[in-house]
C-alpha cells in the first residue's frame, strides 16, 4: 500500500473540509469519510503513517487531529469466526 497516496488522497479529504465553519465538524468529517469510503487496509495504513512523524509531518493539520481524534473509530474491528 502506498502511504505517500494514502496521505495525499487524506490531505484532499481534509482541505476538503477544512473550509467548514464549525472546526469540530469539519474534523468529524473527515474521519467520517474515511471510515465509510476507506477500506480496512488503507486505514491502517493511514493510522500507520500518523505515528511515525516523517509520514504524519506530511499530513494537513486538520487530518492529523481528525485521525488522533477519531482512532478508536477508524480502526478496524476485528473479524469474528
Amino acid at each position: 500500500m502506498d502511504v505517500d497516496n494514502l496521505i495525499e488522497m487524506a490531505n484532499r479529504i481534509g482541505e476538503f473540509f477544512d473550509s467548514m465553519p464549525d472546526r469540530a465538524e469539519a474534523v468529524d468529517s473527515v474521519a467520517d469519510h474515511i471510515r465509510r469510503f476507506w477500506e480496512p487496509r488503507m486505514r491502517l495504513a493511514i493510522l500507520s503513517a500518523l505515528d511515525n512523524p516523517e509520514a504524519s509531518a506530511a499530513m494537513e493539520p486538520i487530518v492529523r487531529e481528525s485521525l488522533g481524534l477519531h482512532r478508536a473509530d477508524l480502526t478496524p474491528k476485528a473479524a469474528t469466526a
